[in-house]
């Protein structure tokens, strides 16, 4: 089991450039299911959910080539429609091939999908999409089994802005026949992102990126090349660790559109946040007064970023009250900032966040993706030498963090644990 060391009291300084997202890799990844022409899809990050995704694909039967961050993926002819448990029990995101799979070969079988603990996340709105286009749906020892000759277009309506139900049903209504409509769809750039990624293949999609998308069904799709979008989590991440050190960090290859809401609240609290039409850069002279976040789907405060900024607050001047309004139980890692002296009080699904002058080094456990993110940013300004465990969260969504932290001057390194 391998655990981050880090060294508090280091002001984080320099240049770093971004990755491409990971919550754009696995949806452009599955996307190559739809046809039977390679596609290449450049500045794919070397994370773990990816290296799964390139698995899950090649137990499909796609020939997979990964070369630095270019992959190429050809589903000239797929071997199996099935997305078996034990590909699919570490990544939620490995429901994003039901949709590609059904649409291109008329059915499909997938394990229910695991992942991090912050929530239910139920795929209910994904089901009831493809039903809705015509699929014979059905759940049986864990697996959902879908089947149509050919997805018929509809209009759907979504209850909730859902960023993977959002991706799969546009990826299945693009081989569908006729019209689809969905209203209420998620906003998010990876959506917009993936959209342009079909459109390039063949796809008829009109009002990507808006929350209603009208997606013209075609008969087949073809390859196409593709370079996918900085990753915005990552980015605001180091933002975030520049600025809980007092930096002045600048992150490079990034799309500042995507972070509005984030650049907002920290120029709120006190930091200076300077933007290009590609970089970021955020610099803290002094003590940062506390402020309020809300997490909403975009453009609002990206959930992701919920553990990361709560973590900032910790330490600032005044109190502050983070609101989830996202995932239900994405609260498990204020237990752990506890444990380092931070001074936070649950009321259901708000977080009162009271700054303290220090946080104390502890050993901490790591509870999902982001938390471990949160935790790590903690111990950059805490006294002492801070132990995260269980950084295979963090390696899921992050490629080689305590590098990039340690360019810019962060003492961080990586450690096999026992127990």
């Amino acid at each position: 089991m391998e655990a981050f060391r880090i060294k508090g009291g280091t002001r984080l300084a320099g240049e770093i450039p971004a990755d491409g997202a990971k919550n754009a890799a696995l949806p452009l990844l599955a996307a190559t299911l739809l046809t039977a022409d390679p596609c290449t899809i450049e500045r794919v990050p070397n994370l773990a959910d990816v290296r799964t995704m390139v698995q899950l694909l090649q137990a499909l039967g796609v020939d997979v080539q990964v070369q630095g961050g270019v992959v190429t993926a050809q589903a000239r002819t797929l071997t199996a429609c099935e997305a078996p448990y034990d590909l699919v029990k570490t990544m939620r995101a490995s429901i994003l091939v039901l949709g590609p799979l059904l649409a291109r070969t008329g059915e499909a079988r997938v394990s229910l999908p695991g992942g991090c603990a912050i929530g239910a996340r139920p795929i209910n709105l994904h089901l009831e999409g493809l039903a809705r286009m015509g699929a014979e749906i059905s759940i049986q020892h864990g697996y959902v089994h879908a089947k149509a000759s050919r997805l018929k277009g509809a209009r759907l309506y979504l209850d909730f802005p859902t960023v993977t139900g959002t991706m799969n049903l546009i990826m299945a209504a693009a081989l569908a026949d006729g019209v689809t409509i969905l209203e209420n769809a998620a906003c998010e750039p990876e959506v917009k992102d993936v959209c342009d990624f079909l459109v390039k293949m063949g796809a008829r999609i009109d009002g990507a990126g808006s929350g209603r998308v009208v997606v013209e069904g075609v008969r087949d799709l073809s390859g196409a090349r593709h370079a996918m979008i900085p990753d915005r989590i990552e980015v605001g991440t180091l933002m975030l660790a520049g600025a809980i050190t007092g930096g002045d960090v600048t992150v490079t290859g990034t799309r500042p559109a995507h972070l509005e809401a984030l650049i907002q609240k920290l120029r709120e609290a006190g930091a200076s946040v300077e933007v290009t039409a590609t970089t970021i850069r955020t610099r803290v002279e002094r003590r940062l007064h506390a402020v309020s976040i809300r997490t909403q789907p975009h453009p609002g405060f990206p959930t992701d970023l919920q553990a990361q900024f709560m973590a900032l607050m910790s330490v600032a001047d005044g109190m502050g009250i983070v609101s989830e309004t996202v995932f239900e139980s994405r609260f498990t890692h204020v237990a752990e900032y506890a444990r380092m002296g931070a001074n936070i009080r649950l009321e259901g699904q708000n977080a009162v966040v009271t700054g303290v002058e220090k946080l104390s080094s502890a050993e901490v456990m790591a509870t999902d993706l982001r938390a471990s993110a949160g935790l790590v940013l903690a111990g950059l300004v805490a006294d002492g030498e801070t132990l995260v465990r269980r950084i295979y969260h963090l390696d899921r969504g992050y490629e080689r963090l305590e590098h990039k932290l340690g360019v810019l001057g962060a003492e961080v390194s990586r450690a096999t644990m026992r127990g």
